[in-house]
């Protein structure tokens, strides 16, 4: 009850976009951050992050499945939200020429 409650909070404070994205992929957008250690929604930046810990993470190397799977969600988090801030931008843009 406590984790749901939290989460709900954290639906709240977050644009309904992102958090809906949120709910999708089950990670929110600050600890898709911090897995791939990104400060802001850089998409050379994160692409670079995913690359290296998906490597480091394989389990051919002796790497964790589990946090090759966490690095996953998070690219496909920050790749969401990067689509979202687009999509934003874009209508923002058409509303501007109207």
């Amino acid at each position: 009850a406590a984790s749901r409650a939290a989460a709900d909070a954290r639906g709240r404070s977050e644009r309904p976009q992102s958090a809906a994205a949120s709910r999708i992929t089950g990670i929110s957008l600050q600890e898709a951050q911090q897995i791939l250690n990104v400060s802001n929604l850089n998409a050379e930046e994160i692409q670079k992050n995913y690359n290296h810990l998906f490597k480091v993470n394989d389990k051919s190397v002796g790497g964790s499945f589990y946090l090759q799977s966490k690095v996953v969600r998070a690219k496909e988090r920050l790749d969401e939200e990067l689509r979202i801030q687009a999509q934003s931008d874009k209508e923002k843009g058409w509303k501007a020429e109207t």
